[in-house]
C-alpha cells in the first residue's frame, strides 16, 4: 500500500489544507476544538445501522465458513429503526436480496456520507483556517467542508457537498447535493436525491469525538433521523492513512464476463 499524501489529487488537497493552517498567526487564531488527527468508527453500523443478529450471506462464499458471515450488532439509529416511507422499505428489502453486487461500494464507488465516516477504516481530518477535509482511505475518497465561503453545489456529488460553521465547540456540516446511488450501509439502507445530512463532531476529550448525523429525505423516510456514535483516534505512534485502491478488487465482478476466455481445446502457443 502507499501514502495517500503522497499521491495524485490526495496529495494536493492535503498539501493545501495544511499550508492554510501553519504559522504563528493561524495557531493563534486556532480558537476552536482541534479535530486535526486520523479517526475510526468501531461499531456494525458498517454492516447495518439498525440492531441485528449474525447471519450467513445465502449463495456467497460458502467456502470461506464464517469469514463471510455478518456480525450481529446494536442499533445506532436513535429510537431503533429508520422511518422508511411503504415504497422505500420495498426497495430498501430489494437492495438487500441484491447484496453484494448491488451495493456501489462493492463497485468500489466512493461511499457517500454518512457512510464514509462508519466504515472500517481509519479517516483522517485535516483543520485549515477556511476549509476543513476529510481525507478517507477507501476508495481515495475526500471532501472539503467550506467554512467561510458557503456556496451551493452545481451538481450532485458521491461525496456531496458540505458546508460548515460552529456553534459552540460543535463542528456543524451540513451535506447536500447527495448522489442518490450511494447506500447508507451494506444491508440497503439508502436515500434519495433529496437528502441532507446534518453532522454534529464534537470533541469530548482528545482522543473521542461524539459523532452525529440528522438524515432529512422526505422522498425516503417519514421524518428526519438520527444516527449517533463515538468515533475514536487511532493512537499508534506511527499511525499514518494508507490508500485503499478498491478498484482492481472491483474489476472482476464488474467485468469478469467479458473477460476473453481460450476454447477448451485450444492449441497452446509457441513456446508454452
Amino acid at each position: 500500500m502507499q501514502r495517500i499524501m503522497r499521491h495524485g489529487v490526495m496529495g494536493v488537497l492535503f498539501g493545501l489544507a495544511a499550508m492554510a493552517w501553519t504559522g504563528p498567526a493561524a495557531a493563534a487564531a486556532r480558537t476552536h476544538p482541534d479535530f486535526n488527527g486520523i479517526w475510526q468508527a468501531v461499531n456494525t453500523a458498517y454492516w447495518n445501522l439498525e440492531g441485528h443478529g449474525a447471519s450467513g450471506i445465502d449463495g456467497f462464499m460458502h467456502d470461506m465458513g464464517a469469514f463471510a458471515s455478518i456480525p450481529p450488532g446494536q442499533s445506532v439509529v436513535v429510537g431503533g429503526d429508520i422511518p422508511y416511507l411503504p415504497e422505500a422499505l420495498r426497495q430498501r428489502d430489494e437492495n438487500r436480496a441484491g447484496w453484494p453486487r448491488a451495493d456501489p461500494a462493492a463497485s468500489c464507488y466512493m461511499p457517500g456520507i454518512p457512510r464514509a465516516n462508519y466504515m472500517p477504516y481509519p479517516f483522517q481530518i485535516v483543520m485549515g483556517e477556511d476549509e476543513i477535509m476529510f481525507i478517507y482511505s477507501f476508495a481515495k475518497a475526500n471532501r472539503v467542508v467550506h467554512m467561510t465561503e458557503r456556496s451551493d453545489a452545481p451538481i450532485d456529488y458521491w461525496m456531496g457537498w458540505s458546508n460548515g460553521h460552529w456553534e459552540g465547540d460543535t463542528l456543524v456540516v451540513e451535506v447536500t447535493a447527495n448522489d442518490d446511488r450511494t447506500w447508507l450501509d451494506r444491508s440497503g439502507n439508502f436515500h434519495s436525491y433529496a437528502m441532507k445530512v446534518t453532522e454534529r463532531f464534537t470533541l469530548v476529550d482528545e482522543n473521542h469525538i461524539d459523532y452525529e448525523a440528522t438524515i432529512e429525505d422526505p422522498e425516503t423516510f417519514s421524518r428526519p433521523w438520527t444516527m449517533k456514535m463515538p468515533l475514536y483516534r487511532r493512537m499508534e505512534p506511527n499511525m499514518e492513512l494508507l490508500e485503499y485502491n478498491c478498484v482492481p478488487f472491483s474489476e472482476p465482478m464488474l467485468y469478469g464476463d467479458l473477460e476473453r476466455k481460450a476454447p477448451r481445446n485450444a492449441a497452446p502457443e509457441d513456446g508454452q
